[in-house]
């Protein structure tokens, strides 16, 4: 009798496992929103000069990517890295990071992971608000040093349409996607210099993001902002 109540217990335990499993599959996320919109090209949309920022020939200072050229094609759709200097001789390097996917394992990757990969003492700022185009961006500002550089750093990420710090803020707006069955996209724009003044630094980066985010066509802005409200896409049929 306790055999026979063992193993029905048993197919009962089996019986949920396969249920949860199937619930588990039935709701995976499966509309790519990246493949529903259009996706800025980041090598036309960005100008090579703009305003009194100009594209420098050849890089000034090391822009720091954590992976191969293999690992960030896995990770990122596109990525751009310049560095522009500006009628004071100031240089500013950009880099940005575009993934169409961002579920768990491509997740963007970000500064305070990177640049210790690379040898650095990090250093959290905390942050901040930028005004752009009489819009707040909420932005993370951070400090790099190693032995020969100081490099402070502004950036900020985008999920889907909304501009969005790391941590449970992410990960809530990234739950609202999978309930609507939708995966979205990330963007990660930095912007940092090399300087043994990082105020000033930050200064300098305050002004070129906002002469490259006016400079930006009107109908691409909001790709690298997010500004836009998180407007949900229709939800996948089953």
């Amino acid at each position: 009798m306790n055999g026979k109540f063992a193993l029905r217990r048993q197919l009962i335990l089996l019986s949920l496992i396969l249920i949860a499993a199937l619930m588990a599959w039935w709701m995976r996320p499966r509309i790519l929103i990246a493949e529903l919109r259009p996706s800025p090209k980041l090598e036309q949309i960005i100008p090579l000069q703009f305003g009194q920022w100009k594209l420098l020939p050849q890089q000034a200072g090391r822009i720091i990517n954590p992976q191969t050229v293999e690992i960030l094609n896995k990770l990122y759709s596109q990525t751009l890295s310049r560095s522009y200097v500006n009628d004071q001789g100031h240089v500013v390097m950009l880099s940005i990071a575009y993934s169409s996917n961002q579920s768990d394992s491509f997740a963007l990757h970000y500064p305070e992971a990177c640049y210790p990969a690379q040898g650095f003492e990090m250093k959290s700022l905390g942050k901040e608000e930028l005004n752009i185009n009489n819009s707040s961006l909420p932005v993370q500002k951070l400090l790099a040093k190693s032995s020969d550089r100081i490099e402070p750093i502004i950036y900020w990420t985008t999920l889907g349409n909304m501009p969005v710090r790391r941590g449970i803020d992410t990960k809530l707006l990234s739950l609202q996607y999978g309930f609507k069955g939708q995966i979205p996209d990330g963007l990660l724009f930095r912007v940092s210099s090399i300087t043994a003044n990082p105020e000033q630094g930050y200064e300098t980066q305050r002004g070129f993001v906002s002469d490259l985010i006016q400079a930006i066509p009107a109908n691409d802005r909001d790709f690298f902002t997010g500004k836009k409200p998180s407007v949900f896409l229709p939800t996948q049929s089953k």
